[in-house]
């Protein structure tokens, strides 16, 4: 069975599972979806509407710093996977907000 496309939690587009990016907040199952890595802010600003769910694949195993503030991560989380092509790139953050101003900077390409 091909893995299922999802919609962004922001813009509503199509996201194909070789592409955009998956976020999971632990403990929990709640997910959102993204096309853009900028569409964490605005999805951020409104209050962070998850959807109840989980993610498919591999978790961001070995993710143990806010990929923000360097701190230690502990079981309360939150877990970004970008997909690209067959490739899951996995950060993790110690909150929504620290997951938004790591967006708005750019990501990992700041």
């Amino acid at each position: 069975m091909a893995p299922q496309s999802t919609r962004c939690s922001w813009c509503g587009r199509t996201v194909e599972p070789d592409e955009g990016w998956r976020v999971r907040a632990s403990p929990g199952a709640r997910v959102a979806a993204f096309c853009r890595l900028e569409h964490v802010v605005p999805w951020s600003i409104q209050g962070a509407p998850w959807e109840a769910g989980e993610l498919d694949g591999p978790d961001a195993e070995g993710v143990d710093s806010c990929a923000r503030c360097g701190e230690r991560l502990g079981e309360v989380r939150v877990t970004l996977v970008r997909h690209r092509g067959a490739h899951r790139i996995p950060d993790g953050f110690c909150s929504v907000d620290h997951l938004a101003e790591w967006a708005k900077a750019g990501g990992r390409w700041r």
